[in-house]
């Protein structure tokens, strides 16, 4: 699939639940949980998958909430991984239950794992997200033990939080072959209300180390801009999306738990996938109709921001 601005769309982004066992103040910190009554089947995720495979889509990532909050994602990451297309089976996790699924996660097809960690603290990440940091690490040693490679540890930079911080967390590359990488906060549903205060240019990070050297991105989509300290085992990277964003490269889509199609992270527009798909449309027509319209960029300079937090949308 081909947008207008000839950008090849590959890569898909899914939610599987809104659900979370952690509340991170920086995206939802009153409940944790919420009424999933239509979010998608099993059913309706593998045979949406499946179209969108046909399409083009190669790369898929579950997401939440916290997908491993979903009882059934081994079967759905067992019924993916035997979709014609689908080369890349990746998973997006806070890591909490990540040692006790990590096994059958990688036996069902799942490749890699990326978790959420955005302090090395034990009683700021209880502030942070009301949550133990042991359960996060043994589920990182629990990944790397099942060979889920290469792992990437995602931290949001938070400046009254976690900016002293930035170099124990560079530091991690030196012994250990994964990847850090630093984002910037995103100013969305909560979040939004206190980006002035709390964002955090990723400019910080070479600032404070300024040993890392630039080395070349995985391939030319990819959001992130790649670093290593010298001699070190595992890269830092940057994904920035607003002091240097990255709409000219995005590949990706997105598709929330209850099978709503967003074209743009940043976009409040929304397409009902999952209602056409109840009604028997034809939903590839609609893939090709809509990925056509896919936005050119974000507008987060300019202070659009969009409703949703990210639980609701897919981290």
């Amino acid at each position: 699939m081909t947008d207008l601005h000839g950008r090849i769309i590959s890569y898909l982004r899914i939610s599987l639940t809104e659900n979370c066992n952690l509340r991170c103040i920086y995206c939802k910190p009153d409940q944790c949980t919420t009424n999933n009554s239509d979010s998608m089947t099993k059913e309706e995720i593998v045979s949406i998958i499946r179209v969108m495979a046909e399409s083009g889509i190669k790369k898929v990532r579950f997401t939440g909430g916290e997908p491993l909050l979903r009882k059934d994602i081994t079967e759905i990451i067992s019924e993916v991984s035997k979709i014609k297309g689908i080369d890349d089976i990746a998973l997006t996790t806070n890591g909490i239950l990540l040692e006790a699924k990590a096994k059958e996660l990688k036996d069902a097809g799942l490749m890699r794992v990326n978790v959420s960690l955005d302090t090395l603290k034990e009683e700021r990440y209880r502030e942070l997200t009301g949550g133990d940091l042991k359960n996060v690490l043994k589920g990182i040693a629990a990944a790397r033990k099942e060979g889920l490679y290469p792992i990437k540890l995602n931290t949001v930079l938070i400046n009254n939080f976690n900016k002293d911080e930035i170099e124990d967390f560079v530091n991690i590359t030196v012994e250990n072959d994964m990847d850090v990488r630093f984002i910037e906060l995103m100013p969305m549903g909560v979040s939004a209300g206190w980006i002035e205060e709390e964002y955090l240019s990723s400019e910080e990070v070479l600032k404070r180390c300024p040993k890392l050297e630039m080395i070349e991105k995985d391939y030319t989509a990819s959001p992130s801009l790649l670093y290593k300290l010298p001699e070190a085992k595992g890269r830092v990277g940057i994904i920035n999306p607003i002091s240097n964003k990255f709409c000219d490269s995005c590949n990706r889509v997105r598709l929330t738990s209850s099978g709503k199609l967003k074209l743009c992270l940043h976009s409040n527009e929304e397409i009902d996938l999952l209602g056409a798909l109840r009604k028997g449309k034809n939903i590839s027509d609609l893939l090709k109709k809509y990925i056509l319209e896919k936005p050119e960029t974000h507008f987060l300079k300019e202070k659009k921001y969009i409703d949703k937090d990210m639980y609701k949308i897919g981290g």
